[in-house]
């Protein structure tokens, strides 16, 4: 919450507690003869390279929920319940589940939780392809809405509530609202109008604020949906948090009408039943840092490091970034550039190969830069000065000439339902062959994860050059 840091400077003596955290230190330091999983017993049998690259103490606290008094993960109990509280706690939520495989667990929970088969559910084009897998999974039927269109950045810009209302209006039957907010180039959405329109209508609202996770914890960040009036978001805590890969959480709000015994459900069918004690305690490590006075320092120093750069940029000619001036609201940690005569996926190879700089991510257009917490003020000013000396320098680009495209930007053109293509008989034909025809997979590259192909969808000539990588493609027989 917002006033963490405040209430951290008033009470600097109270530790901040990490019960999976502090329940794996113990195990640790009380050890004991183990006759059950994992197989490798604390290391012992272990590839001896392996080893010798992570360390004996992972390997030591590799071990699963069940044993040495660390909990279990679903039911929650012990250290792993009282670490989740703390997290709903710490973001506001009434409700929160640890993720193991992303928020794409999370994802695919709620669809399976909140939606069935026939339901209509509305959905941005630019969602990430595992919000289609849960309605693959679950059977409902997504009405699309486009964003509002940022042609000369190639990219999704903002949903607006009346888009929404439309839709709502149109179709009587809707289960759901599930938006993705922030988009991944950081364009934030007015999520406070469209949760208004939601309630108007009586329906659910679900945001996937993957790349928001810090959100609640900076008065500089945007506000988090969570107090705006979603009943559901979804965290990635792995992306910018400080987590380990493939952690995230989902939070059920505080005033929300869906029922978190559903997502329990799901969960329990999604996750593995032998979950990461590592990657658990990651979790409640990030979280108990952002709430610390070091892990405070931390966040304001990445937007302090965030504005530099972004005044760095400002005075290199021939350099362009997104930002709140262009009339979008933005997050500021999230830094998207382009230089003039250089395509994005260039761009990002100079980067790597010449200054060993390596970004989230390139398109056709431009390169996405993070400002995370873990990076310097020299990481920013090395980083700025190599920009610089690209943006004055005469680099070839031959990927304008291959005409690629790396954001899918196109309206789906439906003729079948996810779950009926993706299930029905199907051939793999050569790309240039599948013009015409439905596809019965999903094609998605990532990161980002947007979709360029849905099951159920008819490919067009516009999706050749998003697939120029693809030799075949799976179409409906």
């Amino acid at each position: 919450m917002k006033d963490i840091k405040k209430n951290t400077e008033q009470n600097e003596t109270v530790k901040i507690k990490a019960p999976i955290v502090e329940a794996l230190k113990v195990a640790y330091e009380n050890p004991t003869y183990q006759f059950h999983i994992p197989g490798h017993t604390k290391g012992k049998a272990v590839f001896k390279d392996f080893k010798k690259l992570i360390g004996d103490k992972v390997l030591n606290l590799d071990t699963t929920d069940e044993f040495d008094n660390l909990g279990t993960l679903h039911p929650a109990t012990g250290p792993i319940k009282e670490a989740q509280e703390l997290a709903a706690e710490a973001f506001g939520a009434r409700k929160t589940f640890f993720l193991l495989n992303g928020s794409t667990a999370g994802n695919l929970a709620i669809a399976m939780a909140f939606t069935k088969p026939h339901q209509k559910v509305i959905v941005n084009r630019n969602c990430h392809r595992s919000i289609i897998t849960g309605l693959m999974i679950s059977g409902a039927e997504p009405i699309w809405v486009c964003p509002k269109r940022i042609e000369d950045w190639s990219i999704w810009g903002n949903i607006e509530a009346a888009q929404i209302e439309e839709q709502l209006k149109n179709n009587k039957d809707v289960s759901l609202v599930w938006i993705t907010n922030p988009t991944y180039e950081g364009i934030v959405s007015d999520v406070k109008s469209i949760a208004e329109v939601c309630k108007k209508y009586g329906v659910p609202f679900v945001v996937d604020e993957a790349h928001g996770c810090l959100w609640n914890f900076n008065k500089h960040l945007p506000e988090t949906a969570l107090k705006l009036g979603a009943d559901a978001v979804v965290h990635s805590l792995h992306k910018t948090g400080g987590s380990m890969s493939q952690t995230s959480m989902l939070h059920i709000a505080k005033n929300s009408i869906l029922d978190e015994a559903s997502v329990e459900k799901a969960l329990r069918l999604l996750h593995s039943t032998s979950p990461s004690l590592l990657l658990l305690a990651s979790l409640d490590a990030a979280r108990a840092n952002l709430m610390t006075k070091t892990g405070q320092k931390l966040l304001d120093r990445t937007i302090s490091n965030a504005k530099y750069l972004r005044a760095r940029l400002d005075e290199i000619p021939n350099l362009h970034q997104i930002k709140a001036d262009f009339g979008y609201k933005t997050d500021v940690t999230k830094v998207f550039i382009k230089i003039d005569g250089l395509s994005g996926k260039r761009l990002e190879s100079i980067l790597e190969i010449d200054f060993g700089i390596e970004v989230e991510s390139a398109s056709d257009v431009g390169v996405l830069i993070l400002c995370n917490l873990g990076n310097k003020r020299s990481d920013f000013k090395y980083l700025a000065d190599a920009l610089e000396k690209i943006a004055s320098a005469n680099h070839k680009d031959i990927y304008y000439l291959e005409g690629r495209k790396h954001m899918p930007m196109l309206e789906p053109v439906i003729k079948m339902s996810l779950r009926d293509a993706y299930y029905a008989g199907k051939i793999r034909i050569p790309k240039a062959e599948a013009i015409g025809r439905i596809s019965a997979e999903v094609v998605a590259e990532c990161p980002p994860g947007i979709s360029i192909l849905l099951p159920g969808e008819l490919i067009t000539e516009a999706h050749m050059p998003y697939l120029n990588d693809y030799e075949t493609l799976e179409v409906v027989e």
